[in-house]
């Protein structure tokens, strides 16, 4: 990264302050390159009943037996998008899978407050049973499904690793950015009121940190240097309980200059981080 893009992402702070959270999205809208003539894109292809259970299919060329790469959005639980008009996110993401000669995946969940924990749990599960049953008609291989969230969709991903692990068997690895793995121990803010409940007390069974040391699955996780110190402090737990569980460290990556939204905005940029980072892993795991 450079030393004045790094400089602009520290002055926008810390905190998920509009300004911080406007002014990231502008920034790196300016540096997307947009999708190649290349990538075709199906739009809102739907996974379940609710009109939130959407998905986004993006392919180049004729791919056969490809890697999957899904991506869930964040939003605090309570809003988001796979996709906005006239904006490159998130579509910048399934065509990041695209170029890789991957299948991607872009999806929206249902949303808190009218929608609590676990929701999405079942939402994951609509989502994984569609791209086992229809993978095959669009080139995909469902042996090589790779899940990726970031922050809230994070947490969608984790929760449905620990709490749908007989589901998720199978599933090839998966990639958190910035994500809350012990709901125990996170902060008691109104996003994540909305989604696991008013009442902090009953959080401790929506915790995930458990179901993933138990999970078999590959994983990948990330945190940015200018993350909100929830995001710092989670990420720090679970690398101790990892350690104190598998005796060894967990693939968990800092991206030096990012900041909460960075990682997964850069993706089609000429920053390219999390582009590295992220093909390696999937490239290991489906291999």
């Amino acid at each position: 990264m450079t030393p004045d893009l790094r400089t602009k992402i520290e002055n926008l702070g810390h905190d998920l302050s509009p300004e911080m959270l406007g002014g990231t999205q502008a920034m790196m809208a300016e540096r997307n390159a947009g999708l190649p003539a290349s990538t075709r894109v199906q739009r809102d292809l739907a996974y379940g009943p609710d009109e939130r259970h959407g998905l986004d299919l993006f392919t180049a060329d004729a791919p056969e037996g490809a890697p999957v790469l899904v991506y869930a959005h964040g939003g605090g639980f309570v809003m988001g998008d796979k996709h906005t008009e006239g904006s490159p996110f998130y579509s910048n993401i399934g065509d990041f899978a695209a170029r890789m000669g991957w299948v991607g995946i872009t999806m929206t969940y249902r949303l808190a407050p009218a929608h609590q924990f676990p929701s999405g749990v079942e939402d994951m599960t609509l989502l994984v049973d569609w791209l086992r049953s229809h993978l095959s008609e669009h080139g995909g291989d469902p042996a090589k499904i790779v899940l990726m969230g970031q922050s809230a969709g994070a947490s969608h991903v984790a929760n449905y690793l620990a709490h749908a692990r007989d589901h998720a068997e199978g599933i090839a690895g998966a990639v958190f950015l910035s994500g809350i793995y012990d709901v125990r121990t996170s902060a008691h803010n109104d996003f994540n009121k909305a989604y696991y409940g008013e009442d902090v007390a009953g959080w401790g069974p929506a915790s995930a940190l458990a179901g993933l040391l138990a999970s078999p699955i590959p994983m990948q996780f990330s945190v940015a240097e200018f993350d909100p110190d929830d995001f710092q402090k989670q990420a720090a737990q679970l690398v101790s309980q990892w350690i104190a569980t598998k005796g060894r460290l967990p693939e968990m990556h800092y991206l030096s200059g990012h900041n909460h939204l960075t990682p997964g905005l850069s993706i089609g940029s000429d920053q390219k981080e999390t582009e590295r980072m992220v093909a390696g892993f999937v490239q290991r795991v489906t291999g």
